[in-house]
């Protein structure tokens, strides 16, 4: 498994637990703690980029972080999903989804070119 995917993985777990603070925080060390988490998370955030395509790395960090924290709002948090919420969620992600598939297109048509103009 390439270490870029452990570093979205962890980007992804660090937001939602950063997130969950955000709900239960109520003294300045629970805000020093969130700081912290948010730190960790951009530095495995700039890991993952520098192992795959922001794109991609991106697609995933921001599904992930959609559907956890709607879950999270249901499970933890008792807030009723609605209908209309999972349409808007599957709006989001089928965004997300095409930005990263226009990534890699982009980035196919980008090689053909330089091929094309004989640069490496």
């Amino acid at each position: 498994m390439n270490r870029a995917w452990i570093y979205v993985f962890l980007t992804s777990l660090f937001e939602l637990i950063w997130l969950y603070g955000f709900n239960i925080a109520h003294t300045w060390w629970h805000w020093i703690f969130i700081l912290i988490l948010i730190y960790f998370d951009l530095q495995c955030l700039a890991k993952a980029c520098q192992g795959l395509p922001t794109g991609t790395v991106y697609a995933v960090f921001a599904a992930a972080g959609t559907i956890g924290t709607v879950l999270m709002d249901t499970y933890l948090f008792h807030v009723d999903i609605t209908l209309i919420k999972l349409l808007f969620i599957g709006i989001i992600l089928i965004g997300v989804i095409g930005l990263n598939l226009s990534d890699h297109n982009s980035k196919k048509d980008d090689r053909k070119s330089r091929k094309w103009m004989g640069v490496n």
